[in-house]
């Protein structure tokens, strides 16, 4: 089977410094994959040469089978590979609605004159009101998006992601910032959303290692820029050498 999303022999160099060093993976559908590994080991670089925000320094990306490398955020997410963007922080001043606009109306095609379509635009009224249900954020549509408690931005920034209904989302800490009480709270709403929208697959960069072994199908772990191991939470909650490089001390 084709994977929806394929990392191969990808190298990010900055001067010397290999920040991805030979990384490889898949993505396959009805796959949640954890990207795991201590502080530096390149996960957000990653993230970031898979949503096309960076280009490889060798190496490529395919996308259901298709060459992707360095194609850019805005080309893949037509495409269907998306990655939460944390809009509250780029459009602070922004409503909940309005936030959500941006993505309803970037996927619909409507950009001009952007937000000035919403108050006249009755369709994408309806899909931003019914994202924001599936976020549990309805009630709040008409708040000043940087107002929100932190477990909501969270919400609001990945509910801004989905809004885009991509096959493939790309999450980079989703419950940074987010009391240990909420954290479970914000995955089951995104678990339950991905699968009402139709998403294919979801890969997370998560530091949260409660998270990541209660939801993963599989996880990847980093360390010095390269694959250390990929494999289903058991095999590697048993790797001495995950727990070692992850945890930075001897397993117990």
């Amino acid at each position: 089977m084709t994977p929806l999303l394929e990392a191969r022999d990808v190298v990010k160099r900055y001067g010397d410094f290999r920040a991805l060093d030979g990384v490889s993976l898949r993505l396959a559908p009805g796959e949640f994959v954890s990207v795991i590994g201590p502080n530096g080991a390149g996960k957000t670089t990653l993230v970031n040469v898979l949503s096309g925000l960076l280009r490889p320094s060798a190496g490529t990306v395919r996308f259901k089978g298709r060459d992707v490398t360095g194609l850019g955020p805005i080309r893949l997410a037509r495409l269907g590979l998306v990655r939460s963007f944390q809009l509250v922080h780029v459009f602070p001043a922004l409503t909940v609605e309005e936030t959500l606009a941006v993505a309803v109306v970037s996927r619909l095609g409507r950009t001009r004159r952007l937000l000035a379509r919403l108050s006249a635009d009755a369709e994408v009224r309806r899909q931003v009101r019914e994202v924001a249900e599936l976020f549990g954020l309805a009630e709040r549509l008409g708040q000043s998006a940087r107002t929100l408690p932190q477990g909501d931005k969270k919400l609001l920034d990945v509910a801004s992601a989905f809004a885009l209904h991509p096959e493939v989302i790309l999450l980079d800490e989703p419950t940074s910032g987010v009391s240990t009480r909420e954290k479970h709270a914000v995955m089951d709403v995104l678990v339950a959303a991905a699968k009402r929208i139709g998403v294919q697959a979801i890969l997370q960069v998560e530091h949260d290692l409660d998270i990541v072994f209660g939801y993963s199908d599989r996880i990847v772990a980093l360390h010095q820029g390269r694959v250390l191991a990929d494999g289903p939470p058991d095999a590697l909650r048993r790797d001495a050498q995950v727990v070692a490089a992850v945890l930075g001390r001897p397993p117990a």
